[in-house]
């Protein structure tokens, strides 16, 4: 029998200062025409520096949505009655219909073509490269904010509806590809969110779980981030339009940062070492030169794990932030800028996205409950945060009477369902990787996007209906 072996010894100390990134290839060893991979040792996430950018591409995942959702000041200025006031916003009139329903086609603009190219964005991960998928994503995203960014100077009082529309295309845009990439195999260009999102996610499965938990973290850290940048510019004490320009000046300046940071990234030898295929089982396919993935494996691996994620977001979007965004202070209208301006940004985005970090940080440390059967029961329960939130000081109302009119027990709501739904998102992304071989994390982890996307989009479409039902 011959033999072609590669005789580095397997665990010599790795030069990561020296050695070329791009040049990293597992150690091999042929038999009998069949390739046999040894791993290598494992570099260095010298200064952490790759913790801290996984960090930055989860907030900049949800940056669209959060600089879109958070901006709620703003779009009230934009939708408000004209023929009451025509230069800003009566914090006692009653919300028009526009304002009313916003953040609701918000969110369901946003969702629904997220779950399309969630999935598609798994069926050409390993068609499509990452770079092209993740730096076309950004480039497309920063494109859309810039678009976002000239609306904010422009008058559109007398073209209210037509501004609409053409905002939820922006969102729509900013979470789905250009058309080309239906024909992915002539193109590869992505321009979204959801392409981002997926390609993301599914690298960081392949990498150790405080790294999905600096990605899941990142997100969360997105809503601090964006509602604290509306804080800040609400408190200049400028006018709802200038205070957005520099709400999405900062949106736009932030993605580039990102932009800069993965061409770091994926240049580092501790990147290239997870991002490369270590084939860890006996699948390998000689003929293709790849592991055999089965999708239907996977799924029957982790189904569970994507239900309890599943109903997890499904509850939380139900409710947030189409309900909660109507939710007013108690002490409203008397002239006091806490409750008639800060009040919304601070309880509504900070307060939520500050619970949500918590909550990610949190099953990140304890990794508990480890049975499916307590996250199913943990996520099922979570329904009961739906009628509480429903019976806050919610305005305009027809059907339901206010039962918790005080601000702090809407506070006490509010941060208990954020700190829950944070823990059990990011617990079933810590576990998820683990069940299944290595490598099949990142389709699992891709797939797992999915079943997010569609509690998304289901909380989405459910969260216009509570609105007219309040």
């Amino acid at each position: 029998m011959a033999y072609s072996v590669n005789t580095t010894p397997l665990l010599q100390e790795y030069d990561s200062e020296n050695e070329d990134e791009r040049q990293i290839q597992p150690n091999t060893a042929v038999i009998n025409d069949k390739p046999l991979f040894f791993k290598p040792l494992e570099p260095r996430d010298r200064y952490y520096m790759s913790f801290f950018i996984f960090y930055l591409l989860g907030v900049v995942t949800l940056l669209p949505w959060n600089f879109y959702v958070t901006a709620d000041d703003y779009w009230m200025y934009k939708f408000r009655n004209i023929s009451l006031n025509s230069s800003v916003v009566n914090a006692s009139a009653k919300r028009t219909p526009l304002q009313a329903e916003f953040t609701s086609y918000l969110s369901l603009a946003s969702s629904v073509p997220n779950l399309i190219f969630l999935a598609l964005n798994t069926a050409i991960s390993h068609r499509v490269s990452l770079n092209k998928r993740v730096l076309g994503s950004l480039v497309s995203m920063l494109i859309l904010m810039i678009a976002t960014l000239v609306f904010v100077n422009l008058n559109t009082d007398q073209w209210q509806q037509i501004f609409f529309v053409v905002t939820l295309t922006c969102i729509v845009l900013l979470n789905v590809t250009n058309i080309v990439v239906l024909t992915l195999y002539f193109s590869h260009f992505s321009v979204c969110s959801a392409i981002f999102s997926g390609s993301i996610f599914g690298v960081v499965g392949k990498f150790s779980p405080i790294y999905i938990t600096a990605v899941i973290g990142g997100q969360a850290l997105g809503g601090i981030f964006a509602a604290v940048a509306e804080i800040v510019s609400l408190s200049i004490g400028a006018s709802s339009t200038h205070a957005a320009f520099v709400y999405y000046v900062i949106g736009n300046v932030t993605i580039v940062i990102s932009i800069i940071c993965y061409v770091v990234l994926e240049k580092t030898v501790f990147f290239n070492y997870h991002f490369l295929e270590h084939p860890d089982s006996n699948e390998f396919d000689s003929k293709s030169g790849s592991l055999d993935i089965s999708y239907k494996v996977i799924l029957k691996k982790m189904w569970c794990y994507g239900l309890s994620v599943f109903l997890t977001l499904a509850f939380t979007l139900s409710v947030y932030p189409g309900v909660t965004v109507l939710i007013e202070s108690e002490g409203k209208g008397h002239g006091n800028r806490w409750n008639d301006v800060f009040f919304v940004p601070t309880i509504a985005y900070l307060l939520f996205s500050v619970g949500d970090y918590l909550g990610r940080i949190l099953a990140g440390r304890l990794l508990k409950p480890k049975n499916i059967s307590a996250l199913m029961i943990l996520s099922i329960a979570r329904f009961i945060f739906i009628p509480l939130l429903m019976l806050c000081n919610a305005q305009p109302r027809h059907h339901w009477a206010v039962v918790f009119d005080k601000d702090y027990e809407y506070i006490l709501i509010l941060f208990m369902c954020a700190l829950s739904n944070g823990y059990l998102a990011n617990i079933v992304a810590i576990f998820v990787p683990k069940v299944v071989d290595h490598h099949e994390k990142e389709i699992a982890s891709s797939i797992l996007t999915i079943f997010m996307g569609i509690g998304l989009t289901l909380g989405s479409a459910v969260s216009l209906f509570m609105v007219r039902l309040l």
